[in-house]
């Protein structure tokens, strides 16, 4: 088993209209897409997006946010502390110094519209990518619309992990 160094998470869910957390790591070591796996200990906090601040009455929880490489480009983050415990699936691609995440299956769909492959079925097709673009640059240009909102990735260089979850106001993480 390969040795985790393990960093802070900060988490912070935000209220507009939906609430939205941020999750933030750091780690050191493989700066390839298998260096993103691995344990991650820090906090979760909470903040207003209107205002960019935190909030008056903001709490600071410990958490850990565990990633797992699950397939082919897929991941599994499993975010747990005292106030939140959610896994996420998502998928992930290659983009310079980056790896950038994207939600997949249902949470695609309803996030964007429509299911994931269909930029392939309207015009696009396997191994169309450009000379020159990454794989995050070809999955923009074959599923995604200008304005499309992601909401995390990793940073290789800085060897950090961000994320945003949104909620709907009023329910629990």
């Amino acid at each position: 088993m390969r040795k985790m160094r393990k960093s802070m998470i900060a988490t912070g869910l935000a209220l507009a209209v939906a609430l939205t957390g941020f999750t933030s790591c750091e780690k050191t070591g493989d700066k390839t897409s298998n260096g993103i796996e691995g344990v991650y200990i820090g906090t979760f906090s909470i903040s207003n997006s209107l205002k960019s601040a935190p909030l008056e009455d903001m709490r600071v929880d410990h958490g850990t946010s565990v990633v797992t490489l699950m397939g082919d480009h897929q991941i599994e983050v499993h975010c747990f502390g005292e106030d939140i415990d959610s896994t996420l699936m998502l998928d992930y691609y290659e983009h310079n110094d980056s790896i950038m995440v994207c939600l997949t299956g249902d949470d695609f769909t309803n996030i964007y519209g429509h299911m994931l492959g269909e930029g392939h079925m309207s015009g696009g097709m396997m191994g169309d990518k450009n000379e020159g673009d990454s794989d995050w640059m070809h999955h923009m240009d074959d599923e995604h619309a200008a304005g499309d909102e992601h909401f995390g990735g990793f940073d290789l260089e800085e060897g950090s992990f961000t994320y945003s979850l949104k909620m709907i106001e009023g329910s629990s993480p």
